[in-house]
């Protein structure tokens, strides 16, 4: 990585740290729902329903778990993520691109808080693939 030229100021950390933690706390709701949604589906069973039905219904339950692991997993990663840009925001280094050592714009930012790559960073690594 080339040295960093430049950084945001301490208003603009503090612009995106609001951000990012706003994203956190709506993140963490979300991720409790779906948390809460896989464990309440044991109590909706179909006990006094027709046999087939039930098992339709518990195959279409399979999946509906299978389905919110992997987004409870997603949501997961992204709170990680954020809280690692809020460490970013207390080193100073929040905002320069760990490929290019330039800032990433402010409009990513806003848009992707948790962005490490400017969008010229990102091109070429979609590029190499």
């Amino acid at each position: 990585m080339s040295t960093v030229s430049k950084r945001y100021s301490e208003k603009d950390l503090n612009y995106f740290k609001k951000i990012i933690l706003k994203k956190i706390n709506s993140a963490e709701r979300d991720l409790n729902l779906l948390k809460e949604s896989f464990n309440n589906s044991a109590s909706n069973g179909t006990n006094d329903t027709y046999s087939t039905f039930k098992a339709f219904e518990e195959g279409s339950e399979t999946l509906s778990k299978e389905s919110n692991t992997l987004l409870a997993s997603r949501q997961e990663k992204f709170i990680r993520d954020l809280k690692y840009a809020l460490i970013r925001i207390e080193n100073k280094t929040y905002g320069v691109c760990r490929k290019t050592g330039k800032l990433i714009t402010k409009k990513r930012l806003e848009l992707v808080p948790h962005a490490t790559l400017s969008i010229e960073a990102k091109k070429i690594k979609s590029l190499k693939r």
